[in-house]
């Protein structure tokens, strides 16, 4: 066959040549793994409560069964972080970042919603309350990662509050245990934060090796407030004003560094 005839017969061949891989990669795999953790994560929420629920039992629920549920979804973030890096190392495929963003939703989005629903019904007040604040993480997130495809790569600052750092936020709220009226208004406010225009760093280099290693250190105090080791309380306290902390000031600080740099 000539090729004008290829060209007549398959107008599209060279589209079909250049069209993105569509095997999994491991980076993929990693990204199915961060799902994978966020399900998890609600499953072990679900059977807590409803053994809770079962044994009589008031209250919030028992500290081990939290933990666990944290520690999935701070394992889902360090997967988050690693398929980017792997993904630049070794290559992604044309599944990569749909696959990326689906799991978000249920990792970032659904299971930290969920998280609060839970927490926010069992505090005893108005129902209402926390299903709205838990409606709105989930919103914000699908509308973050909306917006985020429809950017242009190679951007130094994410506009928004990332999702798994909007996650943990609400993760904090929870573990902090405040009156359910302030809950929700954080909650609220770490909805908005991930849909508005604030400017947040990407970490880059081995700036992404200090968040993984702060998630690895999550997840040990985590473990170690779950069995109920001595200060443990303490230690989730301080963890979680430090994460409140940074995510609201950091883009303040941003600001004010391009403020400087521009004058």
């Amino acid at each position: 066959m000539t090729p004008t005839e290829r060209a007549v017969l398959e107008p599209d061949g060279a589209a079909l040549t250049d069209a993105p891989r569509l095997r999994l990669g491991v980076a993929d795999y990693l990204t199915l793994g961060n799902a994978l953790c966020g399900f998890l994560a609600v499953w072990a929420l679900t059977a807590a409560q409803s053994a809770h629920a079962a044994s009589g039992a008031g209250g919030p629920l028992p500290k081990a069964a939290m933990a666990t549920v944290v520690g999935l979804m701070l394992v889902a973030a360090a997967l988050d972080v690693l398929d980017g890096r792997v993904a630049r190392r070794l290559g992604g495929s044309g599944l990569g970042a749909e696959l990326d963003n689906l799991a978000d939703v249920i990792s970032f989005g659904f299971a930290p919603a969920f998280f609060f629903v839970v927490w926010g019904v069992s505090s005893g007040g108005p129902t209402v309350l926390p299903v709205v604040a838990g409606g709105a993480v989930l919103l914000a997130v699908i509308v973050r990662l909306a917006r985020f495809s429809c950017q242009a790569p190679g951007a130094t600052y994410f506009t928004g509050l990332p999702c798994p750092f909007g996650a943990m936020a609400v993760v904090t709220v929870v573990l902090m245990d405040p009156p359910l009226y302030a809950g929700v208004c954080a909650v609220l406010l770490i909805s908005w934060l991930m849909v508005s225009r604030m400017e947040y760093p990407k970490p880059r280099g081995r700036k992404i090796y200090a968040v993984l290693g702060s998630l690895a250190t999550g997840v040990a105090l985590m473990t170690a407030w779950g069995v109920g080791l001595p200060a443990g309380d303490a230690l989730i306290y301080l963890m979680s004003a430090v994460v409140l902390g940074f995510i609201v000031t950091i883009p303040f600080y941003v600001l004010a560094k391009r403020r400087s740099a521009g004058r």
